[in-house]
């Protein structure tokens, strides 16, 4: 395997941090994309794009901008529309690449999940199967886990700030993310995902909780699967988490072969 880092330019003129793992022969190329201030190097990423490699597909990773990875920009002024711009321009940068072919796979973990469902929406015949895992579907159905009273607070100072998942940062984040969220709603042209979708949330998610999934998956006019993984929270992190993940990516995608 021959691993590429390399920085390239967005559409504002910022540098993004881009991974990519070239194969020879390789079957085809997938992107993995991380969600909301996550980075291309989250143990959950590394095992997404673990499962497309020893399925031999060339992996493109990246950190958005305005996340805690290597691209430029700012947590707090995150939101789906430059998560998914961001998405489009690595698209655009690897098709000027040797290694570029499509349709290509698409796999993403919460903002990132919606950000490649949005994609596949847009331009499905790039797309040859998509995997959104504890995806956002819709702004509004992800604000049912904020009390009336917080989302008043947020909206009255202008910031959400609250300790990372591992509790080694404050996240400070704009409310602009909120009115950014609210314009999307993957529901709303779901018959447009017509490849392979897997789907896959865990158990005690409350982000992105399986009730949320389930309405997507029951919208979706093609080939599909959904997977809950027992006792899992948002982001998976426990060896036993990962390992059923990987597990359930690995099948899905010998199926699509």
């Amino acid at each position: 395997m021959l691993t590429i880092k390399k920085f390239i330019k967005n559409r504002k003129n910022q540098n993004i941090s881009v991974l990519v793992e070239k194969l020879d022969n390789p079957k085809g190329l997938a992107f993995v994309m991380h969600g909301l201030g996550g980075f291309k190097e989250q143990p959950h990423i590394e095992i997404f794009a673990k499962a497309f490699r020893d399925n031999n597909y060339i992996v493109v990773r990246f950190d958005t901008t305005n996340t805690f990875g290597e691209s430029d920009g700012d947590y707090a002024d995150a939101t789906v529309t430059n998560y998914f711009e961001d998405l489009e321009d690595v698209i655009q940068w690897s098709k000027s690449q040797d290694f570029y072919h499509e349709p290509f796979i698409l796999c993403g973990h919460s903002l990132g999940g919606i950000s490649t469902a949005l994609y596949s929406q847009k331009y499905p015949e790039k797309v040859k199967a998509l995997a959104p895992i504890s995806t956002v579907v819709s702004g509004k159905l992800s604000l049912e886990r904020y009390s009336q009273d917080e989302l008043d607070e947020w909206e009255k100072t202008g910031w959400q700030t609250k300790l990372s998942s591992d509790g080694k940062r404050v996240k400070k984040i704009k409310y602009s993310h909120i009115v950014d969220r609210l314009k999307y709603n993957l529901l709303d042209d779901a018959h447009k995902l017509t490849m392979p979708v897997l789907i896959m949330s865990g158990e005690l998610d409350e982000s992105t909780p399986p009730k949320h999934q389930e309405l997507l998956y029951n919208k979706l006019p093609g080939k599909k699967e959904f997977h809950v993984i027992k006792n899992a929270p948002h982001t998976f992190k426990e060896e036993g988490h990962l390992s059923e993940v990987y597990q359930a990516l690995d099948k899905w995608i010998k199926n699509i072969n």
